[in-house]
């Protein structure tokens, strides 16, 4: 990438001095990203690009009203900085709120622990997805269709604030997605497999197994039965908690929701137990803390060193021995509701505005053997990985990648079309058991606001719960 950055640093630091005296807070946000896009549907390139952005937002603040101006011309900054004071003073009737920061000028980048992704040729990156395909075209007869897509995308931000702060920040974030369709007669299935890494292009090339579980996956649904729809006791692999974590709970501590829903504030109010003492739930950016527990998110997708208003990256324990103890926030909401910023305001790129969004959440390890949590259910449910979902305030509904029934403590027949389902607060007290083992799931993209796609991470153990809703038949 060009360094455009070192003859605009003086420049927005001019600018800044110049107007902020007209508003009560004013940032610039410059940004230059490089992106790659691939994307096979059978035999067919459906996209193939390799392409740069140059732009920038102003965000100023009055009285409370927020003006936000975006550009691609750098040569129009200050009168898009007039743009963005004239739009905050004409909505701005009360009292800006934020809750303080220490100023910082840094530059920082997150590390690659393998090769960047802008320096593989874009005839490595089609070939990696042409293998790929092949795999799952050649897995079985029965595949009736294939789809692979790539994509990365490095970053670069450089980021000023009336208070002081010039912050650069750099990154490179990677995803696979991988689907295969197979077919017998009438029954159509979709096996799914997504993976990403803001650690090296390394981490996408030893996918094979990945690829040929999404294939096996579509072909065995094929012949296995419907679960019959009912109450169980249910077992998640670290991959569903993964999901439940961030989906079901995680958007609920974002303290903006929180904050315009009085009824979520009241049953979303600290002290509040939630499950059990062995229950303990984070979220954190912070990749070089040293002081986290033992899942700390050194690398992950959802990894920074400050977020899009400044704010240092941290670790927030948002349940702590089943006791809601911490939510997440951007400098305003911290300050309405008089907690402390936890470095949660972040944009998927310079064209919105930084909202409360989640970065690497997790579930932490419990203490039971997996194999003790199936040991003593008669009729059970043991569901892994996950195809898709939805959350509606308190209740969520997931669909299972794979799953098996558990008959008399044991794994038994793999049944499909597994859906569970229920209220975020109730399944969190029904949890019986956590168990002693962890992952990290890379597969993230948050939507929130109409920004899609934004990395996060979510990790967890298995986990034991008690009366889970699960759709299926009815006979």
């Amino acid at each position: 990438m060009s360094d455009i950055f070192a003859e605009q640093k003086n420049l927005l630091t001019e600018l800044i001095f110049k107007y902020k005296k007209h508003v009560d807070f004013l940032s610039i946000r410059l940004e230059l990203a490089a992106e790659t896009n691939i994307s096979l549907r059978g035999k067919k390139i459906e996209t193939l690009s390799d392409s740069m952005a140059v732009g920038g937002q102003v965000r100023a603040c009055h009285k409370g009203g927020w003006g936000l101006v975006t550009f691609n011309d750098l040569t129009a900054m200050a009168e898009k900085i007039e743009e963005a004071i004239a739009a905050a003073k004409m909505v701005g009737q009360e009292k800006t709120i934020l809750a303080p920061v220490e100023p910082v000028q840094i530059a920082c980048r997150l590390p690659l622990t393998g090769s960047d992704p802008r320096q593989i040729p874009l005839k490595a990156k089609k070939s990696l997805c042409d293998r790929y395909n092949d795999i799952i075209r050649s897995y079985s007869d029965r595949i009736i269709a294939s789809s692979v897509s790539y994509s990365d995308c490095s970053q670069r931000v450089l980021l000023a604030t009336s208070e002081g702060s010039l912050i650069e920040q750099s990154w490179s974030d990677m995803e696979m997605r991988f689907a295969a369709t197979a077919r017998n007669g009438n029954i159509v299935q979709t096996g799914r497999e997504t993976t990403g890494s803001r650690q090296g292009f390394e981490d996408l090339e030893s996918l094979d197994t990945k690829v040929k579980s999404a294939a096996q996956r579509a072909v065995d649904a094929l012949s296995q039965r419907t679960i019959k729809g009912g109450i169980y006791t249910v077992v998640i692999d670290p991959i569903l908690t993964g999901l439940f974590v961030h989906e079901a709970f995680g958007h609920l501590s974002e303290a903006d929701m929180a904050y315009e829903n009085p009824d979520l504030l009241s049953v979303m109010s600290m002290g509040k137990q939630f499950g059990s003492p062995e229950l303990q739930i984070f979220d954190g950016a912070a990749p070089n803390l040293e002081d986290c527990p033992t899942e700390t998110p050194k690398l992950h997708r959802g990894s920074y060193f400050y977020d899009d208003e400044g704010t240092p990256a941290t670790v927030t324990q948002l349940i702590k021995d089943g006791v809601l103890v911490g939510r997440l926030h951007s400098r305003e909401t911290a300050a309405k509701l008089k907690e402390k910023p936890t470095g949660n305001a972040r944009c998927l790129n310079y064209h919105y505005s930084p909202i409360v969004r989640m970065s690497n959440t997790w579930i932490g390890r419990g203490k039971t053997p997996v194999k003790d949590l199936v040991r003593d259910i008669s009729t059970g449910v043991y569901a892994g990985n996950w195809l898709g979902g939805m959350t509606n305030g308190e209740m969520f509904t997931f669909s299972a990648g794979e799953a098996w029934m558990i008959r008399n403590g044991e794994l038994a027949e793999p049944v499909k079309d597994v859906t569970l389902s229920g209220n975020v607060f109730k399944t969190l007290a029904n949890i019986e058991a956590i168990g002693d083992d962890f992952y990290w799931d890379e597969s993230g993209g948050c939507g929130k606001g109409g920004q899609g796609g934004l990395p996060v991470g979510c990790g967890g153990p298995s986990l034991r719960i008690k009366e889970v809703t699960i759709g299926g038949n009815t006979e």
